[in-house]
């Protein structure tokens, strides 16, 4: 263990170096600051999350990791300058995104759940859902699939989804002995990728906005046949629970669990005892969630225009997810309180102790996310965007029956390194548009759907993701347990999917296509159980 603690401060130390003397040697002929830094738009504008990233996985510690790799990015960026490179990560990069007004609202959101959770578990609510679930879900296969059932019927936001599903499946979840990572899977799982086909969504309004000159709804329904990542991703996990099968080191952590180490680290058990308000009841945590989805898509919908004379579709698709979500929440808060202290359940005095609790409890993911936003400022500012442009603008002349697997390929690559599904949708998507809108309309929606499964993807295996980070959050998993654990499985549905766009690419029929990809998958999964089930008979 010392070796290896010791091997990962010999590697940071290594690359900091490296890093600290790499852009001196190339930015030493400039005499006079540039208006863009010489490794603008180049493949250099990736080496910072790709750094982070690198570091995340050899370490197994996120914040510096994260930290290093904005330091990186200022570096480049500034060419060397002490103070350029302080300014660019404080100014451009953590003040800068903090003082951002959607990821502000987003932190809000976060803040408001944290503090309902904590509510909901001091008035006993959810401890009593747990022992309700208890009576009714006796197995494994059984929570899981309720979990499952729970992240597709939450398909309005990722964020709120990774946040409310967490909070209320945990109790039902650790009674099973289901891992942490498991959970945090099954979370993230019904999260994105749920909402990238659902088309009421925050992510349906998002991919809407970044189709010009189209009928932006429209084409979102049209692609979701050909998303194969998401539906793959479905289809996989609930084949995993009903085969009771897992692989890779998410079968280590549901060894454990099954052993009551939920968390694999041997200090938490399933079984631990903790304090409960006999108090609360099932509806002291059922109706506070109904409340906040309630208010959640009432604040979406006012944002959008709902009650200035818009309709509830368009209201939906001119939303802004980030006021949306601040203000439901804020009013689910006031009506939980409300509901707590008239039925006696706590008092206010009980419930303003739970707001520092509830704040806490969410100080690692907004820090992880603050990094997260901070590491995309500083590949933006290197021109990341631009350069994943023109590398696609170059392909789509050659080839044109691959584009779709070529361009889900880059949207995994360009999520996976600036930790952003919606950034690369607004990269790839107009792109798309303009190399097929009037050549092969159908082959622009298969590229469309390959862009919205790529970043997805990408999204799913990145450690900098928000929905990542979210997921960690509401299942309470260590991040990097539950990054590491979640990885072959994407992998595993992103290489299906890479097959199935192929295919897509020279039959361009839905129906056949998406048949293939999920049969395919089911064969893929019958394989693994195969394999598995040998090790476990020669072990």
């Amino acid at each position: 263990m010392r070796n290896l603690k010791k091997r990962a401060i010999l590697w940071l130390s290594v690359i900091s170096m490296f890093i600290l003397a790499c852009p001196l040697t190339v930015f030493a002929e400039e005499a006079e600051e540039a208006a863009q830094p010489a490794m603008y738009a180049t493949f250099w504008a990736l080496i910072p999350p790709i750094v982070a990233i690198a570091l995340a996985l050899i370490t197994k510690e996120v914040y510096s990791s994260l930290f290093i790799g904005i330091v990186v990015g200022a570096l480049f960026f500034s060419g060397g300058n002490f103070e350029g490179t302080i300014l660019h990560v404080f100014n451009d990069g953590i003040i800068s995104v903090l003082t951002d007004s959607y990821n502000m609202g987003i932190l809000v959101f976060l803040v408001i759940l944290g503090i309902m959770v904590a509510l909901m578990n001091k008035a006993g609510g959810s401890a009593a859902f747990g022992r309700w679930a208890s009576a009714h879900i006796k197995s494994r296969v059984g929570a899981q699939l309720a979990t499952i059932l729970l992240g597709v019927l939450i398909f309005i936001d990722d964020y709120f989804n990774c946040l409310t599903v967490g909070s209320v499946m945990r109790p039902v979840t650790d009674k099973q002995n289901i891992s942490r990572a498991k959970l945090a899977y099954l979370i993230d799982a019904t999260a994105a990728p749920i909402c990238i086909i659902a088309p009421i969504s925050s992510w349906a309004a998002a991919v809407s906005g970044f189709v010009p000159g189209e009928d932006g709804l429209s084409v979102f329904v049209k692609a979701i046949p050909y998303n194969y990542y998401a539906i793959l991703t479905i289809v996989m996990m609930v084949g995993m629970v009903l085969m009771k099968t897992e692989f890779g080191p998410m079968a280590k952590h549901e060894k454990n669990a099954l052993a009551g180490d939920i968390f694999s680290d041997g200090k938490h058990t399933s079984s631990e005892e903790v304090e409960v308000n006999t108090k609360g009841g099932v509806s002291d945590l059922l109706i506070p969630i109904i409340c906040l989805v309630v208010c959640c898509v009432v604040g979406m919908i006012y944002t959008g225009g709902f009650f200035s004379g818009s309709n509830f579709v368009e209201a939906f698709s001119n939303s802004d997810a980030s006021v949306g979500l601040a203000l439901g929440s804020f009013f689910g808060l006031l009506i939980t309180i409300l509901l707590y202290v008239l039925r006696r359940v706590l008092t206010f005095k009980e419930s303003m102790e739970c707001v520092p609790e509830g704040f806490k409890a969410m100080v690692p993911a907004i820090l992880i996310l603050t990094f997260a936003w901070t590491l995309k400022a500083m590949t933006d500012s290197l021109g990341a965007k631009i350069y994943v442009a023109e590398l696609v603008k170059s392909a789509s002349g050659n080839l044109m029956n691959f584009l779709p697997a070529i361009i889900f390929l880059v949207g995994c690559f360009l999520a996976f390194a600036t930790g952003t599904s919606w950034g690369t949708f607004g990269i790839l998507i107009p792109i798309v548009v303009e190399a097929f809108a009037e050549t092969n309309p159908q082959l622009m929606i298969i590229a469309i759907s390959a862009c919205m499964a790529g970043a997805v993807c990408g999204d799913h295996c990145s450690p900098i993701s928000d929905t990542t980070i979210m997921a960690s959050a509401g299942a309470q998993c260590d991040h990097v347990n539950h990054v590491s654990t979640q990885l072959p499985y994407a992998i595993l549905a992103a290489a299906v999917s890479f097959i199935s766009y192929i295919v897509a690419g020279f039959v361009q029929n839905p129906f056949i296509s998406l048949a293939f990809a999920i049969v395919l998958m089911i064969a893929v999964l019958v394989l693994v159980k195969k394999i598995m089930a040998e090790k476990i008979t020669e072990e």
